[in-house]
Formats: structure tokens, C-alpha cells, sequence
């Protein structure tokens, strides 16, 4: 584990904020090569990417401030001042499914506005989107951050002194779900490049990246580690944050692939059917 790469004066280079910047650069030049996959204006959805790093991020980081709404309420500057008391700079704690909550919301408003087709253009973003969890989740791993419950398995790592799941389990194993989660996110980018690439239709790699998100969200939270804060109480039931949101995004999965399949692929058979020349057609 690598929490720091180097420091340049007094400010550390850390492990998590060197993945993070990877993504976003690595993410504008995947979405650039998609748009022009799917017939798209590169310069445009390039743009787009910037909207959604900026959003996406002010999401994530709402999205951890209010899993910890009482510690900020009594505390709000924290909420964006870079300066802690540890002496580290930085403003730490991000949630990824409020940065794709807030990513996405804003990026549709963007897409309407330029008139550009929503489905479209998330075709284009969500490759990108992947590639970044891969990423980021490393980066997660060498920060110590996102940890998994103890675990007795073969996989189970054993994290060091002075590490955040050191202070909660000690030298018992648990699971590194930051790991699993970056190669999941590697094989889900994976296949929505394939699916682009070899099976386009309008917001299917949309709605597959919702759904497979949304499932993996499921599997992956009973084995990782929350804090009380971050477990909601709703009528004997205890989810987190994560699948709730993942509830939704599961339900937008299906109707962007219900679309792509049933709307969009009555529209291509009759264009198909439309475009024929005369006389190749066979009459019963």
C-alpha cells in the first residue's frame, strides 16, 4: 500500500489523486475515440466530458458529505476547505454513486441544451466511466480507503499499521474490494467497447452500464465496510446509500435497453425496409 506517491513541499502526492486526474485525462481521450465510433462530434462530447469531471465530482463529494451530515453540520466549512487538521491538504471523502448521480444529471442537461440525443452521447461516456472505476479503485487500494469486511478467504489482504482498516480490524484479512471492483470495472469497459464497436444501437451501452452497475453495487456492499452513518434504517430493512441509488439506476438501465432493442430497432427495420430498391423486395 502506497497512500503517497512524493511530496512537493509541504503538499503530498497521493496515490488516490494521481489515479483520480489519470481517469479524467485517460476518460476525454476514451470519450473522443467513441464519439467517433458512433458517429458522433468528438470536439462536442469531449466538451461533455468536462461538464461531467466537474459535476461528477461536486456529486461524489455531496454524496459523502451527506453520509456524514451531522459531522458537517456541525463542521461546514470542511466541506470544502483543504486544509485538515491531520495536516494533510486535500479534501478527502468521495462517493461514487453520487458522482454518477450528479455526472449524469448534469450531462443530460448539457446534451439537451447543445441538442445533442441523451442516449447518444452517454453511449460515448459510459466506456469512459468504466475505465475511471478501474482506475480509481487502484487508487482506492494504495490509499487504504474503501476496504472490504474480515474475511478468512484466499483473497483476503492483511493492510499495515497506521492504515484506515488497520484502525477498524487490525491485522485480521479482509476483503479487497477495491480490487474487485477495478477489475470489474476493467472487463465492464471491456465489453461496452466491443458492444459499441461491433453491436451499436442507440443507448444500449447506456443501459447495460446502468444495469451491470446496479447489480454489482448489490454484490459488492455485503462485503465491504461502511461506517454507521452510511447505512440507512428504512422499515427493518438496512441498506446503504449505494443501492439505493443503484435502484434507480437499474430501472433507467432497463429502459434505455428496452428502447434500444424495441424502439430503436423498429425505426432501423423500417428504415431497412424503406431504403430498398424497388423490385428486391419478395411479395408473397
Amino acid at each position: 500500500m502506497c497512500p503517497e506517491f512524493f511530496h512537493i513541499g509541504p503538499v503530498a502526492i497521493r496515490a488516490y489523486g494521481v489515479t483520480l486526474a489519470l481517469s479524467f485525462l485517460i476518460g476525454l481521450a476514451i470519450l473522443g475515440r467513441q464519439a467517433r465510433t458512433i458517429g458522433l462530434d468528438p470536439d462536442r462530447i469531449v466538451s461533455l466530458g468536462f461538464v461531467l469531471i466537474i459535476f461528477g465530482a461536486l456529486g461524489a463529494r455531496l454524496g459523502f458529505v451527506l453520509y456524514h451530515l451531522e459531522y458537517f453540520l456541525q463542521n461546514p466549512l470542511d466541506i470544502i476547505n483543504p486544509f485538515r487538521v491531520s495536516g494533510q491538504f486535500g479534501i478527502a471523502g468521495l462517493n461514487l454513486q453520487g458522482g454518477l448521480l450528479g455526472g449524469f444529471l448534469a450531462g443530460v442537461i448539457y446534451v439537451r441544451r447543445r441538442g445533442i440525443a441523451v442516449a447518444a452521447a452517454f453511449d460515448a461516456v459510459v466506456p469512459a466511466v468504466a475505465f475511471g472505476i478501474f482506475l480509481t479503485r487502484i487508487g482506492c487500494f494504495l490509499n487504504g480507503c474503501c476496504f472490504g469486511n474480515p474475511t478468512s478467504g484466499p483473497l483476503g489482504v492483511r493492510f499495515p499499521d497506521h492504515t484506515p482498516p488497520f484502525d477498524i480490524f487490525g491485522s485480521v484479512a479482509v476483503h479487497p474490494t477495491q480490487l474487485y471492483s477495478s477489475a470489474y470495472g476493467l472487463l465492464l469497459f471491456l465489453g461496452l467497447w466491443y458492444l459499441n464497436r461491433r453491436w451499436y444501437r442507440v443507448g444500449l451501452a447506456t443501459g447495460v452500464f446502468l444495469i451491470v452497475e446496479a447489480a454489482f453495487r448489490f454484490l459488492i456492499e455485503p462485503l465491504r465496510y461502511y461506517e454507521s452513518e452510511m447505512i440507512l434504517h428504512l422499515n427493518g430493512l438496512q441498506p446503504t446509500f449505494n443501492q439505493i441509488v443503484a435502484l434507480g439506476m437499474f430501472v433507467m438501465g432497463v429502459f434505455f435497453v428496452w428502447r434500444a432493442w424495441v424502439v430503436e430497432g423498429g425505426r432501423r427495420r423500417r428504415r431497412d425496409s424503406t431504403s430498398d430498391p424497388v423490385g428486391t423486395r419478395k411479395t408473397p
